[in-house]
């Protein structure tokens, strides 16, 4: 009963049927209005009260439904963090398991393991970096394989030499570990997306293709690069450095191919020896650009490079056919002892010749 009495509605008719007698009251003392004007003006009177209230619960009601509305918002948001937190935890322990899986004996364990890091990476951008840096950390691990001790060149599709079944096994998991790296990258035509740092320094690779892809720095240093690499078609967007790549006795580098392919900046090939052919063939070369004490032991084609920094080829030996017949040569060269084949018919830049020296050897000059 008191709660009824409390009752706002109780209170709004109480109210309104008081203003309707009391309006239509004062108005009936009037000789001049009559009753059906009076409890008219009455009505209208305690009506607006009921228009009050009503419009005081409808507001009532709206507040308490945004009140419902964030609540559930917020229980929302509230589990989607869990949810967050739960695919975040179990990210981390798939993480974990599969670097820790990158150790076992079982070849067939270690290419699941990478193919594990590799589906986190495309699931979860956050990783693909570290993933990365996973897959180069694996291929930076020392390893040999007869096959690369035979730097002779096969006929036809003689096949290459055999090794244990453990070196058999782990070049199978290497080269995997080398096919997820390109997967992974972005397409070098792809806008908006992350250009991602590799290092290899050191590394040991067998068919290393990244062609088409973008990256952003890449190292590979003193590495070995086996039967052929390809890099044609790519973007760099940081800087590349090779330095020193197949100069030790135990590396090489096969077949290089690197046309029609951007350097953004410093591109280092300094203290390279390239064993086989090598292709720059279209390449765009925008930053300082080194060549210097590198050795190409057979042809190298730069036709249609372009060079828009600087050019270093101190000390550079072109052994087989060299193809310099640039789409733009540098604005500043350094040809300080670059020695080339007297044999060859060379394809040269205009204001470049070959200068042949009194011990039958002959170099590169630049007219002043």
């Amino acid at each position: 009963m008191k709660r009824f009495l409390r009752s706002p509605l109780l209170w709004t008719f109480v109210v309104s049927l008081v203003l309707l007698l009391a309006v239509g009251g004062w108005l009936l003392t009037d000789p001049a209005t009559s009753r059906s004007e009076a409890l008219k003006t009455g009505g209208i009177a305690g009506g607006a009260i009921v228009a009050l209230y009503a419009l005081w619960l409808n507001d009532r009601r709206r507040r308490v439904e945004e009140r419902r509305q964030e609540v559930e918002r917020q229980r929302q948001e509230l589990e989607l963090r869990r949810a967050d937190q739960d695919r975040d935890r179990i990210s981390d322990e798939r993480f974990a398991k599969a670097v820790e899986l990158l150790g076992h004996e079982a070849d067939q364990v270690r290419v699941g393991a990478l193919h594990a890091l590799a589906g986190l990476a495309r699931g979860r951008e956050i990783y693909k970096q570290t993933v990365l840096d996973i897959l180069c950390s694996y291929l930076r691990r020392p390893f040999q394989h007869p096959r690369y001790k035979d730097t002779a060149k096969r006929d036809g599709n003689t096949a290459p030499a055999e090794g244990s079944a453990e070196e058999d096994q782990e070049l199978q998991v290497r080269q995997t570990a080398q096919r997820l790296i390109g997967e992974l990258l972005p397409a070098a035509d792809s806008e908006g997306t992350h250009a991602y740092d590799l290092d290899l320094t050191g590394a040991v690779l067998e068919y290393f293709d990244l062609s088409e892809r973008k990256i952003g720095k890449l190292l590979l240093r003193y590495a070995g690069l086996y039967s052929s690499t390809n890099l044609s078609g790519c973007v760099f967007l940081g800087p590349v450095y090779f330095t020193g790549a197949g100069t030790k006795e135990e590396k090489r580098i096969g077949f290089f191919r690197c046309s029609d392919a951007r350097f953004e900046q410093r591109a280092w090939f300094s203290g390279v020896r390239f064993s086989e052919d090598v292709e720059f063939r279209g390449t765009v070369f925008a930053g300082e650009t080194s060549f210097k004490d590198s050795v190409f032991a057979k042809d190298a084609v730069f036709a249609d490079a372009e060079f828009k920094g600087t050019l270093d080829l101190r000390r550079a030996r072109f052994e087989g056919f060299g193809d310099l017949s640039f789409r733009e040569p540098p604005g500043t060269v350094s040809l300080y002892n670059t020695s080339v084949e007297p044999a060859r018919d060379h394809e040269l830049p205009a204001g470049w010749s070959v200068e042949t020296l009194p011990d039958g050897r002959a170099r590169l000059t630049v007219k002043d």
